[in-house]
């Protein structure tokens, strides 16, 4: 587990690595174009990065309930979900959030390469264990 000040030097480098890739690839492309670009820059980075990563949704007495994939799993503790749409809309937010839920892991970013403006948003949350 990393201590916030990791956590948080972790997130700045996938923004601006996020922010990079869209504006070399600009807006337009698949998601899975943009997950490929920001998972293989964080990789030349030195980062562990798994892509359409199984993590497992499990009740509150830890019994295993499914799972669900992960568009990125960085450093075992950082949820990336990636959209290529006009704007990030609230379902967008449910679903991070739901998986960060299920998981219990407290971190996520939430990120939109689909609009003219790169959209990046940062979830917390605590007293998951």
């Amino acid at each position: 587990m990393k201590d916030q000040t990791e956590i948080f030097r972790l997130c700045d480098l996938v923004r601006e690595t996020s922010f990079s890739l869209h504006q070399y690839l600009r807006h337009g492309h698949l998601e899975r174009v943009y997950e490929n670009g920001l998972a293989h820059r964080l990789r030349k980075a030195g980062l562990k990065v798994e892509q359409q990563y199984s993590l497992q949704v499990v009740d509150e007495d830890g019994t295993i309930l499914g799972d669900f994939i992960a568009d990125l799993y960085i450093e075992n503790c950082l949820i990336v979900e990636l959209n290529a749409c006009k704007a990030i809309i609230g379902d967008h937010t449910a679903q991070l959030l739901g998986y960060l839920r299920a998981s219990r892991i407290e971190h996520g970013l939430l990120i939109n390469f689909g609009a003219p403006k790169l959209e990046v948003k940062k979830y917390v949350l605590s007293n998951c264990n």
